[in-house]
């Protein structure tokens, strides 16, 4: 069944699959991903395989999520299967939007259990609008609970409810156990192998479309870089076929047509990339030697040379200012902290990453504005940064607004929420104060409540901190962007102010100790602080200026027992999600590459006056 392809072969159309696996997050892509791969012979018997085999950059495997598509090619019988792998989380659905183009059908993964999440809705529809037929996996069919007929009786729904055709509404299905790697036609089928679920990708997904004798033509969909020949460009081969060596067109997103030699192409043998000396129809390539390509280009061939239309990603919802950090411990951590430092690498990342937009900010040299998805798709820059030794600060994400019919429009999330039923009046009043509606409101019996609501996506800024404290850790909160909608006026923030720092210096246990009844504290013993840094979360609402590096007076009379030992709670730890998630609009972020710290835009001069005054 399997067999050992030769690399870096061409093949003809009719044996080639294109297929991208969508899914909601956790829903166990990936590791149905690892099992076709490991089911396929692309290893050595002796090759070491990891577990999540495509998540290589190093975020996702810290997160445990998919951050980029990723492509592979796997071989069964004697097709050769291009596989994408796309991210499963909202916030990077500009990843998905942009691999539809590639592939002619997608896996629809959906849990057992769960069924369908707020996220398979959006990466349905978008494949449902691309014309696509989708082929459903229903995943983990091993695992207790889990009730296939429910998960699939709910998917059928929702494919009804995003109004899919006839041809879609019919859509083959299978039952599969990534983790334990097995797929079966049937629930009564034996539990072998995953050779069920390439047998019916064989046969349900079309062959790609074109011609192979007709002009070669490719559009950019991925950019890539290699030290020896620089940047290439990935996209499938719409028409034609493609020798190394031979002269094609690159056409400009201004309309532009240059001249350019391949100096290389290639393909995919499992993770590996190898060369190919010719590359044809339904391909999926990256091509060397056009220096300059950028993504949504066409490259065709200089005898028929033809534009096609530009990648089209829908629009982002919140920005960032991303600034020269000049507070008082610039420069201590980082190697890159003047602004055309990050200028430079912001730009960079504009050439190969669309779904960000990064412009700059009029009437300002010390600030780039990058707008994305929402606080996860924004972290993830921010963190690739500071990892690469850039020293910046950040301001409080804004969402961002339309305007139609002298109306201002503001962006609107789905939400989807899980909590234990003792917890859900408290979740349902917070929402409300937040301008959300409640869509939909059940309870299962095992006492978990879900919830539905449509809320404007500044309602959820800062509240998913409270979510976790109020639910004890308990519930799961997962939102999707849903549409434009009227301004809903204005909406509360966080509850509690801010402890302020009033002076320079080193923390003291004897200062934390005494200051920590006014709230919680996010500075250690010993760590260093200064003139305006927020140090803690105050208990009460207004903001305080706390003097944290204060020392114990000591007298010439010393007597045993005068001194105590000081019991200290341990600081609040925080991510670069939850520090964007923290602060208000009067506050930065100091992202380094060892730290991040909170600090004040400005303190007015009377708070400075007073505060020195105490501490004098």
């Amino acid at each position: 069944m399997f067999a050992i392809p030769i690399m870096g072969l061409m093949y003809s159309p009719e044996k080639i699959r294109n297929i991208a696996i969508i899914a909601h997050i956790d829903h166990g892509k990936t590791t149905l991903l690892d099992s076709l791969l490991k089911q396929s012979n692309i290893f050595r018997d002796n090759e070491i395989v990891p577990e999540r085999i495509m998540d290589s950059y190093d975020q996702e495997k810290e997160r445990g999520i998919t951050i980029f598509a990723k492509h592979t090619s796997i071989f069964f019988e004697d097709f050769k299967i291009n596989l994408i792998d796309t991210p499963g989380h909202s916030d990077f659905s500009g990843e998905v939007e942009r691999v539809l183009g590639l592939v002619n059908s997608v896996i629809l993964l959906v849990d057992a259990n769960e069924g369908p999440m707020p996220q398979t809705r959006y990466v349905l529809s978008e494949a449902l609008k691309a014309g696509l037929n989708p082929i459903v996996v229903l995943n983990k069919i091993d695992r207790p609970g889990a009730n296939p007929d429910r998960a699939l009786d709910l998917t059928f729904d929702l494919f009804v409810e995003l109004g899919a055709t006839d041809e879609q509404l019919d859509f083959p299905h299978c039952y599969a156990s990534g983790l334990s790697g097995f797929a079966m036609k049937n629930l009564e089928d034996p539990r072998e192998n995953m050779s069920p679920l390439f047998q019916l990708i064989v046969e349900a997904v079309p062959p790609p479309p074109g011609n192979l004798d007709l002009p070669f033509l490719m559009q950019a969909t991925t950019l890539s870089y290699d030290d020896f020949v620089g940047r290439q460009a990935c996209g499938r081969i719409l028409e034609g076929k493609i020798k190394k060596g031979d002269m094609i067109t690159r056409i400009n997103s201004d309309g532009h047509p240059s001249s350019h030699k391949v100096t290389r192409i290639e393909g995919y043998h499992g993770l590996k990339r190898v060369d190919m000396e010719e590359a044809g129809v339904g391909d999926i390539v990256s091509i060397a030697g056009i220096p300059e390509v950028m993504i949504g280009e066409t490259l065709c061939d200089s005898s028929h040379i033809i534009q096609l239309p530009p990648i089209t990603l829908a629009e982002p919802t919140l920005s960032i200012e991303m600034m020269v950090n000049n507070g008082p411990f610039a420069g201590r951590d980082g190697k890159h902290v003047t602004m055309n430092k990050i200028r430079d690498r912001l730009l960079q990342e504009k050439k190969a990453n669309i779904s960000l937009k990064i412009e700059e900010v009029e009437g300002r040299e010390d600030a780039m504005r990058v707008s994305g998805r929402g606080e996860l798709h924004l972290a993830v820059l921010i963190e690739a940064m500071r990892r690469e030794g850039y020293e910046f600060t950040i301001s409080k994400p804004k969402v961002l607004t339309k305007k139609e019919d002298e109306k201002i429009l503001e962006p609107y999330e789905m939400t989807h929420i899980e909590v234990p039923e003792e917890f859900s009046g408290k979740v349902i009043e917070e929402l409300s104060k937040r301008r959300g509606e409640m869509q939909a409101l059940s309870t299962n019996e095992h006492n978990i409540t879900s919830m539905e609501f449509l809320i404007p996506t500044r309602g959820l800024m800062g509240y998913r901190n409270t979510f976790l404290t109020a639910t004890r850790g308990l519930g799961i909160l997962t939102s999707i962007f849903d549409h434009f909608g009227p301004w809903k006026g204005e909406i509360p923030g966080r509850k509690q102010g801010v402890l302020v720092s009033m002076c320079s210096g080193r923390t003291t246990p004897y200062a934390a100790f005494n200051l920590q009844d006014r709230g919680v504290l996010f500075v250690g013993p010993g760590d260093e602080v200064y003139e305006g840094m927020v140090v803690g979360e105050n208990s009460r609402e207004n903001d305080l200026m706390i003097n944290v590096t204060r020392e114990k007076q000591l007298t010439n009379v010393r007597a045993s027992g005068t001194d105590e030992n000081v019991q200290l709670t341990p600081p609040r730890p925080f991510s670069l999600e939850q520090a964007i998630d923290f602060i208000e609009n009067d506050e930065l972020i100091e992202v380094t590459p060892s730290f991040l710290r909170f600090r004040k835009r400005f303190l007015k001069e009377h708070e400075r006056k007073r505060a020195r005054g105490r501490a004098s």
